[in-house]
């Protein structure tokens, strides 16, 4: 009788959170900054953010995308972004890099070889030049790029490449960069 019970509630739990989040997709919208990418809720919140914040804050990307589609990790990017100037954090107090390695390099790519490799249009190519635009730093990984035959020339304009990933975090921490873990 109490496995039956338990069973019930975690499937009542289930059911519940699953309609949760049908019903909390709808409370997402645009940004103040990238219109078109990150979009976020509002949120009421118990931790404030304190006055004067300036975020200095690396990523890391290893998986590319779907072909013909928008990497995540750079849209998290975006609504980072979004939902810090939102919510009061200039602009200018908020410094992102991305570390990118593994398959995500070719996400990183001009547009010829991208096609050459994937088959589509590249999706990231846009969001990518609104955030550099932006100031966002974007550090390849060397390694990475050879493993996937990428050199410098095929990079999208004001993505650098860095010997490693490790490199590049290692360089990150000690500009003082904190790492998001996910």
């Amino acid at each position: 009788m109490r496995r039956l019970h338990g069973a019930y509630l975690i499937a009542a739990s289930l059911l519940m959170c699953s309609f949760n989040l049908m019903a909390g997709s709808d409370a997402f919208k645009p940004g103040p900054v990238l219109k078109d990418y990150g979009k976020i809720a509002d949120v009421e919140t118990s931790v404030t953010i304190p006055k004067e914040m300036q975020f200095k804050v690396v990523f890391d990307m290893s998986k590319a995308a779907e072909p013909g589609k928008v990497n995540r990790s750079l849209d998290t990017l975006a609504r980072f972004i979004n939902m810090h100037v939102s919510n009061g954090v200039a602009l200018d107090d908020i410094d992102l890099m991305m570390v990118v390695h593994g398959s995500a390099v070719k996400d990183f790519t001009q547009e010829k070889f991208y096609q050459s490799i994937q088959g589509k249009p590249n999706a990231n190519a846009e969001l990518i030049n609104q955030l550099t635009k932006i100031g966002v730093k974007f550090n390849l990984c060397g390694q990475s790029a050879a493993y996937y035959d990428v050199s410098l020339p095929l990079l999208l304009p004001r993505v650098d490449m860095a010997l490693s990933a490790m490199t590049a975090h290692a360089i990150a921490a000690k500009e003082g960069y904190s790492l998001n873990p996910f």
